[in-house]
């Protein structure tokens, strides 16, 4: 799978992008997906209670641990790349253990935190330091340090939260029911929100928000799949886009690195790009694996991933931009095989 470091996209290249490697061998959904900061890794999180670690480059499985005592539910990657922060699934009223710090490298835990009594639906790692945030359906969100197994600060709220912290760590979102989203600075959150913005016309609960690398918009998903690119300094609805309903399931939007593109999974098994600068639409493929529940762009490649009980791997077909190739995802998709393990 040749795989290329990130340069300038366009619409030919977004619309080009194609699925390069399939791991079907997934005992059910896959719960969440994380890249890396730095190296080229992606961690998974699935219903079959496994943690998989990838090499992207050459899409490669490196490691799978199983937890079954806890499950494995949320994840996100520390800045170490053989550790991660994984939520739990199961024994939360007896055990309170919401959160695992697992070494991928020797598959132990290295502390639990303890806190949360629902399920936790969001998650994410400061960019800076060693802080962490979970925010659960027990309605409440809690900032959290690696090195210390103590809640650091609890935020009480309305309804399902999402959680993001900004590309420099010095601010973090936090979206609620209603389409608020609420803003804090990192360092002195105590003192209550330094902004508030409202999402008009849209009362659906936020089920992921993101900030785009260069700190300039954010990127809400509803969990009535509608997808809202918002200006990250007045809160102005920059553009919007509504999905195809996906019963049961919450899809997952994401930003290119550069900031200019959105892409989305789709109820119906589809997925989609816009350019956000032209408001419009520059691509729709098929998934070919239903509906994508998990969806992100790699941080440093011209990479996507997507994922259902699935896993894809999305990379520029060369033969597309340059006209040499008239085959369809259909057809590309059909040529692969799956990647040995």
């Amino acid at each position: 799978m040749a795989i290329t470091s990130l340069t300038e996209l366009d619409d030919d290249v977004v619309r080009s992008m194609a699925i390069g490697a399939v791991f079907s061998d997934f005992g059910g959904q896959i719960n969440s997906i994380d890249f890396h900061r730095t190296s080229d890794l992606l961690v998974t999180a699935s219903a079959d209670d496994s943690v998989r670690l990838y090499d992207i480059v050459n899409a490669k499985l490196l490691k799978t641990t199983y937890h079954k005592k806890h499950g494995a539910d949320r994840i996100c990657f520390t800045h170490h790349p053989s550790a991660v922060v994984c939520s739990s699934k199961y024994n939360l009223d007896s055990t309170g253990e919401s959160l695992r710090y697992l070494s991928m490298y020797d598959n132990r835990c290295l502390r639990y935190f303890k806190g949360h009594k629902e399920r936790i639906v969001s998650l994410c790692m400061s960019p800076i330091n060693d802080s962490f945030m979970s925010g659960s359906l027990d309605h409440s969100v809690r900032i959290w340090d690696l090195r210390v197994n103590a809640c650091q600060g609890i935020l009480r709220l309305r309804g399902r939260p999402a959680v993001a912290y900004d590309q420099q760590g010095l601010v973090f979102a936090v979206a609620m029911e209603g389409g608020a989203v609420k803003l804090f600075d990192s360092r002195s959150y105590d003192k209550g929100p330094f902004d508030t913005f409202l999402v008009g016309g849209d009362n659906a609960e936020v089920c992921d928000i993101k900030f785009s690398n260069d700190g300039k918009s954010m990127l809400l998903t509803t969990t009535n799949n509608n997808v809202y690119v918002l200006d990250a300094y007045a809160g102005e609805k920059r553009c919007g886009f509504s999905l195809e309903p996906s019963q049961n399931t919450t899809i997952e939007a994401t930003f290119t690195p550069d900031g200019q593109y959105v892409v989305a999974g789709s109820g119906d098994g589809s997925m989609h790009a816009w350019n956000i600068n032209m408001r419009s639409e520059v691509a729709r493929w098929s998934s070919h694996i239903g509906v994508p529940s998990c969806l992100k762009w790699a941080p440093r490649r011209v990479m996507l991933v997507a994922a259902s009980s699935v896993l894809t791997f999305w990379i520029p077909n060369h033969g597309k931009i340059t006209g040499e190739s008239n085959a369809n995802d259909a057809d590309v998709a059909t040529k692969l095989e799956v990647l040995p393990h």
